[in-house]
């Protein structure tokens, strides 16, 4: 296991996209990777654990938090024994540098050994999350507002309402100049290549949701990652028409079908994207080690 330096992201985005298969559980996606190069590519590659066997690599973990593990493994590896014992000793174990003593979460979607030896080792299940899915065979319909593919000049007005639908507070100057850095940081990443931000309009012309959509290339899954209404536009159906537009542009970009997953206890999000015509999966917990 290593934590690689910035000329090795590149690498681990390209396992990444490699490891998309339809209908197989969610796992870590290019997109998520590029999502969080808002940080800087420094900041992403401190984040990233990548394990490898000889030249190939076989799992890739990012904290997507200091004590929160996301993680992926090779689809054709992820019931190799020892492959997943390594794995999980690193996590174990303070000092090699994965996560640190005490309270921590780990997304292991990642095949059945990864979150069954961790259930063994004294972990247990924490919140659930719902993944869902839309095949992009057949062409997606498109209602509502209208949806722009957002470019530099509109990452202000597109962070303004990211903002305000995930955070529900007024941005100051000084937030605005922050989260337009941080939206040229994730425009300027490798798998941005593969992506497109989005924002859709009211009737009135006023900017209500925005979306962003991140493929990992022609004939493989691409990713919703984030979808977000503003609060006081919420219950009038742009949710729905702003995921339409979302799966509808990665058909476009060769996309096999589109993928999001929220947290379960997010009904309306669910119905959001159920009523857009997304199939709802079992959901899938992630593990918790309490102190």
């Amino acid at each position: 296991m290593v934590t690689p330096d910035v000329a090795g992201l590149s690498r681990a985005a390209e396992s990444l996209r490699e490891w998309q298969v339809d209908r197989a559980p969610m796992q870590l996606h290019p997109g998520d990777l590029g999502f969080h190069w808002r940080d800087g590519a420094e900041r992403t590659a401190a984040d990233l654990r990548v394990w490898s066997r000889g030249e190939r690599v076989v799992a890739i973990g990012l904290l997507d938090a200091p004590q929160l593990l996301r993680m992926a493994v090779a689809p054709d590896l992820q019931s190799d024994d020892e492959i997943i014992e390594r794995v999980l000793t690193d996590i174990e174990a303070p000092e090699r540098g994965v996560l640190d003593a005490g309270t921590a979460v780990v997304e292991a979607r990642c095949g059945p050994l990864l979150a069954q030896g961790l259930l063994e080792r004294g972990w247990e299940y924490d919140e659930p999350w719902t993944p869902l899915h839309l095949d992009l065979t057949d062409p997606v319909p498109r209602c509502g507002p209208r949806v722009e593919t957002t470019g530099p000049d509109g990452a202000a007005l597109w962070t303004e309402i990211h903002w305000s639908a995930f955070r529900g507070t007024t941005m100051t100057d000084a937030d605005r100049r922050t989260a337009v850095e941080r939206w040229q940081n994730m425009a300027a990443s490798p798998p941005y290549a593969d992506a497109r931000c989005l924002t859709a309009f009211g009737e009135d012309g006023e900017a209500v949701a925005v979306a962003g959509v991140w493929s990992s290339g022609r004939g493989r899954p691409g990713l919703l990652e984030p979808i977000g209404v503003r609060p006081e536009h919420r219950g009038r159906g742009h949710g729905r028409a702003i995921t339409l537009a979302a799966a509808a542009a990665l058909r476009e970009m060769g996309a096999s079908s589109a993928t999001v997953c929220t947290p379960s206890a997010n009904v309306g999000a669910v119905a959001a994207y159920a009523s857009a015509g997304f199939e709802r999966s079992p959901d899938a917990r992630d593990l918790r080690r309490a102190e």
